[in-house]
């Protein structure tokens, strides 16, 4: 595998492109050796469907599209990148208890930090900003440890 790999999608911003990202996400890391039954592929494809819902809801019809990236550094860690052009960057609300909505960034730092990753966001040249997760990479691990008995 080489020693960096890179996919990217870029989608209306429209709620059928949720499930649109979270399939290409789920293809990309299969293909990235990441079985589909991993806790990790569970794990991404939920935060990639957090981010990407985020991306669509709250960026108030102001962001026409949204962008996912996906990067293998050294199969040492996964970037994982959702851009949108708004300008607003994500924050917590207050999820009051018959709330339906609000949890997805409570949800998002805490399948990052339980995986052992970290959440960061980075601001584009367009004004937009990039909500980054970095998880470290699980895929052949196994593979690595049976190998080098």
């Amino acid at each position: 595998m080489a020693d960096h790999q890179e996919a990217s999608v870029t989608l209306p911003s429209d709620p059928a492109s949720v499930a649109t990202a979270r399939r290409y996400v789920a293809e990309v890391l299969g293909e990235w050796g990441l079985p589909d039954e991993d806790t990790t592929a569970d794990s991404v494809r939920l935060i990639v469907s957090e981010l990407a819902t985020n991306a669509v809801q709250h960026t108030f019809g102001q962001s026409p599209t949204f962008t996912v990236d996906m990067r293998l550094e050294r199969e040492e860690w996964l970037r994982i990148g959702v851009t949108d052009s708004h300008p607003r960057w994500p924050k917590r609300l207050p999820a009051a208890v018959q709330q339906d909505n609000g949890r997805g960034l409570v949800i998002i730092r805490w399948l990052t930090a339980e995986a052992g990753g970290r959440l960061s966001v980075s601001p584009t040249e367009d004004g937009g900003k990039t909500v980054w997760i970095a998880l470290p990479w699980t895929a052949g691990a196994a593979t690595r440890t049976v190998s080098g008995c």
